[in-house]
């Protein structure tokens, strides 16, 4: 309400807030010209494991879109340990998809291979199906499953920093040529 210039974006089971501009949902953001504006999200989960990671020397947002970027981004910092975080479902369940790209992170910072079609037929089996149920399709829909997987079309890391004022906002760095 203090700042109506701001979007809201953010769910919880999955379903947009009351309010919000946004759920969580890659097709309804998919068109969206976000270009010079704030936007303030919250999700079920990830939102959730960025403000308790208070140990962390820093957060970096990966996904399926950016991880060849993420994975490239903590090549060049080259830190001692990184710690990589599936936050599944609501932080306390996990999902294949969000194991699925810890796999594919890893394999990148390690330099080896993984089937990741095969990953992505195992999440529509799992914890995916929810996009493939009729019942779910005005909370889930299909085309959220595929873009959710599309894999390395980002250039940028997502960094996490705190603000002065102590909120939490995504920095891209750009990584990649």
């Amino acid at each position: 309400e203090a700042h109506p210039e701001m979007l809201l974006a953010g769910e919880r089971n999955g379903k947009i807030l009351p309010g919000f501009d946004f759920g969580n949902s890659p097709s309804q953001l998919e068109h969206a010209d976000l270009r010079g504006k704030t936007v303030i999200h919250t999700t079920s989960a990830g939102t959730q494991g960025i403000v308790n990671a208070t140990q962390a020397t820093q957060i970096l947002l990966g996904s399926f879109v950016n991880a060849k970027a993420t994975a490239a981004y903590i090549k060049k910092k080259n830190p001692a340990n990184v710690s990589l975080v599936c936050m599944g479902l609501e932080g306390k369940e996990s999902t294949r998809e969000d194991t699925l790209c810890a796999e594919y992170l890893q394999s990148l910072l390690q330099c080896s291979k993984i089937d990741l079609a095969k990953g992505f037929e195992e999440c529509k089996q799992t914890s995916g199906a929810k996009f493939f149920d009729e019942a779910q399709k005005s909370v889930f829909p299909t085309e959220d499953f595929y873009l959710s997987l599309e894999t390395d079309i980002f250039d940028f890391a997502m960094c996490i920093e705190k603000d002065a004022g102590g909120m939490f906002r995504t920095v891209k760095q750009e990584v990649l040529a």
